[in-house]
This record gives C-alpha cells, structure tokens and sequence, in this order.
C-alpha cells in the first residue's frame, strides 16, 4: 500500500493536468502511465546493463547508449520544450516499434500518442514522477490502483485493481509452473499474469542467479535490494515469452497498461486481445493455434460481479448445462470450458454463488463438485474490496474432471489492512496460516486434517455437500464456539420471580379500586 505522502503526491500530479486543461480521468490515467512506463523502461535497461557488464558481456538494448536522449536518466534534464519535442518524436515512436508492430505490445500501442502539448505541464509531470518509487515492491502498481480511484466508474464497471496480496495468495494456492499456459479471461492490467511471473522468479532463481543492487530511497540512503534472474527458466524461456501468458478484456485501455506491466516484468510477448470473453465472438476451436477449448493449465481471474447479459449476446456453449445470464455464472463455466483436463483454476466469486437458491446457483455448483475436484473456498473478509465494494467475497479452486471428495474450507477474518474504506496497513493477518494449512491438506490429499470445524480451518465430506443441495457457504458447515454465560443461582431467580409477581397482584388491586 501507498503511504500518505506518496498519495498526496499522485493528487499534486492529478490536479496538474486538471489545471493544465487534461480533464478526462482516463487520458490522465494513461499519460500518466506512458511516463511510469518510460521510467521504468530505462530501469529495467540499467538493469539489463550491469548484468551483462558481470558477465563480461556486451548488451545490445534499446537505446544507443548512455547519451540517447530517449533514455529517463537524460529527459529529467531537458526543459519543457525539449521534452514535447523528443518524447512525441522520439520516443513515441519507439514505444509503438518495441517488440516489432506485429506483437500484442505493440497492437496496443500503436494508438499510443502525447496529449500533453503544454511543455511546462510535462515538464512539471516528468519531474513528479521522477520522485516516486517506482522500484520498491509493487509500488507502482499501488500508484496506478490510487490512480484508478478516482475514475467515478471504478467498482462499477469493474475497473479496479485486485489486491495483490489476495493475488499473490492465490497464485501460491495453485503454485503454477513454467511449462503450464496460464489465462485470465478478465485480466484488467495483468495483475493475476503478473503475480505467476514473479511467482516463477521467486522459485527458479538459484543462489547464482541472485543479484544485488543498490537503489537510492526517498531519504537519500542507499538501500540494498536483490533481483531475482530466474536463471533456472532458461529452459522455458521461449514458452514464457510467446505461449504461457494470455490476457482477454473489453477496454482497451486496460490492454494497453497490461501489455506495458507484463513487458516491465520480462514478458515481451505475451497474448493479450481485446475480448468479451462470455460473447458469442469468443473462440471455441483453434485458430492460428491461439486460444482453443480445453487450452489452459491454469486460470486466474476475478470477474466482474453482478452483471447480467442477454441470451443471445452469450456463447452458446456457455449456456447448455447451466441456464442463467448472471456474469458471475457464466465466467464459471466459461473457465471449465477453457481449461484443459487436469487444469487448475484460482478465482474470486462473490458470496451469492456459494449459496444462492436459484436453480442456476444450484445446477452450477452440482456441475463443480460432481464433474470435477472442487478443492478449497477460502471465504475473505466483506471489507476486502473497499473503498471500490463492500461485497462479501471467497475463492475458489478447483480442478477440471474427476469428482470431488472432500473441500477445504478457511475463514479468513483478517488480510493484513483495516477493513474500513481507508484500508491502512495492521499486524492481523491470516494470510500466512491459509497457505501452510492448505499445503499441510493438499499434500496429505485432503484427508485427516482439521476435522475440528470451530477452528478457521477444516474440511467436509462431500456426501454433506450433497444432503445440503450443494451449499457451499462457509456458515453452513462451520460451528461456532459459545461462551458459557454466568446466571445467578436458583433462589435468587426464584425470588426475583415471586416479587416482580407480588408487584403485578399490587398494581391489579390498584387498577381495581381505580374503576
């Protein structure tokens, strides 16, 4: 999370570009994610740059060496003309050609263009941005979901970013691997992909491949931090650049931050298009060898709640087994369809899909556990989602075919922050313990652990499923611990008793003698 003066920045920022006529909220959002991406551009080049220097190699980068005026290090200088004249004419141009005009990165970008005209405008916003600490864990990411809130549609639309320590959760949930292809058939800015490449590099980094470098921090100190080179993917490098990572959206301003956020993270090429996932359009079979049915190892995703479509907008093979036109349904369905058998899915569902009475809710559920291996509902706090929603919300894992025998269940009553709107950073978490206690289960297959249902974690039978119409909601199985309550002893109540009845027979005699 962002601290107080990094958010006072980023409105210092905002209200620049109000006052410097840039009033579209999101046209704000995206220049100001152009100049994120710049900076971090010349990072992750610096990077690249002393790695090989180690080695002994030359590097062959995007820029023409130290002095290219395209690079950060060398705007922050120039004044705010010199600024319109070589980040519209030089290094536009360069953004669109990265990766070649042909790859997904550069199909969203090839739009991409400066709308900030006023030199002392983009001269004020270079130098802000140059301020923020963009290489301290997901810092950036943080900025661009504060940033993201002050689109009067964010929660409505479903444009608001994830928490990524509930994605992170659920990525160690599924422990993905590198040889795996991995989707999100609502992935926003990439936040899920994302979380699976840095999961990867956490994982196949060997000792060796362990760099340390020096940053400099807001306080001027110098500050010691270790990249992670994921020397042990080399294997898979190809896979991971052009086969393992697909994205689908429908605002293309999303794709676009997407696209810039997996390229910073070591993604030069993945699949991220411009989709409804749950339309008739949507691919069924294999073309060109992109997206097919039964086609991913694993899917992550958080889809948009509460929405409803019309039958004839959906796929329709989304519709045989199920009848309903509830979003939240539909995407169910829709990642079953996707996976592969074997496949594995991580996704957040609102609470109504655990227990909802309809006959689609139903039906759904049966579909999960009979025809599949429904794993884990890990229910989160209602308060997860704020300042965006209040909707109460769990996650799901499952895994396409077999059948199901038991599910873990954890209840999670606190992630790390304040449930409130303002969401400020706390000691509780149960984050940690939902982790061990899933891997303790998983690896003992689900049986022999945790039968005491009054602890936060335990697991049902199936066959309890089943009596229960396939219910699925936490308070139904989990049983709560009450408190032995103090009661006076039995004269005394007695004698309470016959007073309160001895001033009942006074007050009858008093009314009596009124009439």
């Amino acid at each position: 999370m962002i601290t107080g003066s990094q958010k006072n920045r980023v409105d210092a920022l905002w209200n620049q570009f109000w006052t410097g006529g840039i009033t579209n909220p999101l046209t704000v959002i995206e220049q100001i994610s152009y100049l994120m991406f710049i900076r971090m551009l010349e990072l992750r080049e610096t990077r690249y740059e002393k790695a090989a220097q180690r080695k002994g190699q030359s590097h062959k980068g995007i820029y023409d060496g130290a002095n290219d005026p395209r690079r950060w290090r060398n705007l922050i200088h120039m004044n705010g003309e010199q600024l319109v004249q070589v980040i519209d004419g030089q290094v536009f141009p360069q953004l669109r050609e990265l990766n070649g005009s042909s790859s997904a990165f550069g199909q969203y970008m090839k739009n991409a263009a400066l709308i900030v005209r006023k030199p002392s405008l983009l001269q004020k916003a270079v130098s802000m941005i140059d301020a923020f600490p963009l290489t301290q864990g997901d810092t950036k990411g943080d900025l661009y979901e504060y940033l993201l809130s002050k689109l009067t549609t964010a929660g409505i639309n479903g444009q608001f970013r994830t928490p990524r320590h509930i994605i992170r959760l659920i990525v160690d949930l599924v422990a993905p691997r590198p040889d795996w292809r991995v989707g999100d058939p609502a992935c926003g800015t990439g936040g899920f992909l994302i979380s699976v490449m840095d999961y990867l590099l956490e994982h196949y980094t060997s000792p060796e491949g362990i760099i340390e470098e020096g940053i400099q921090a807001e306080n001027g100190s110098v500050e010691r931090i270790k990249i992670l080179t994921g020397d042990l993917l080399e294997p898979y490098r190809s896979h991971i650049q052009r086969d393992m990572f697909y994205g689908f959206d429908f605002d293309e301003t999303m794709l676009r931050v997407a696209a810039m956020n997996l390229m910073l993270h070591g993604v030069d090429n993945p699949t991220i298009s411009y989709q409804d996932t749950l339309s008739s359009g949507f691919p069924e079979d294999a073309q060109n060898g992109k997206f097919a049915s039964n086609y991913f190892d694993l899917i992550l995703a958080n889809p948009p709640f509460k929405g409803s479509l019309d039958h004839s907008d959906v796929h329709p093979s989304l519709v045989g087994k199920v009848k309903t036109k509830k979003t939240e349904l539909l995407f169910l369905i829709l990642m079953l369809r996707m996976l592969k058998l074997g496949g594995r899915c991580g996704v957040i569902v609102p609470d109504g899909v655990l227990f909802g009475s309809s006959g689609a809710h139903a039906a759904l559920r049966k579909l999960i556990i009979e025809e599949n291996v429904l794993q884990a509902i890990i229910k989160l706090p209602a308060g997860v989602f704020k300042p965006y929603a209040g909707v109460s919300t769990a996650i799901l894992i499952f895994t396409k075919g077999g059948q199901t025998n038991d599910v873990f269940f954890y209840d999670v009553q606190a992630d790390g922050f304040s449930l409130d709107d303002k969401r400020d950073a706390i000691s509780e978490t149960d984050l940690p313990e939902v982790l061990d206690q899933w891997r303790k289960w998983d690896h003992g297959k689900g049986k022999g652990f945790f039968g005491d249902r009054r602890a936060k974690a335990f697991f049902i039978p199936v066959a309890e499923v089943r009596e229960n119409n396939y219910d699925l909601s936490i308070n139904r199985y989990k049983e709560t611990i009450r408190e032995a309550v103090a009661h006076d002893p039995p004269k005394v109540i007695l004698n309470r008793l016959r007073k309160a009845e001895m001033d009942i027979a006074r007050d009858l005699t008093e009314l009596e003698r009124m009439l």
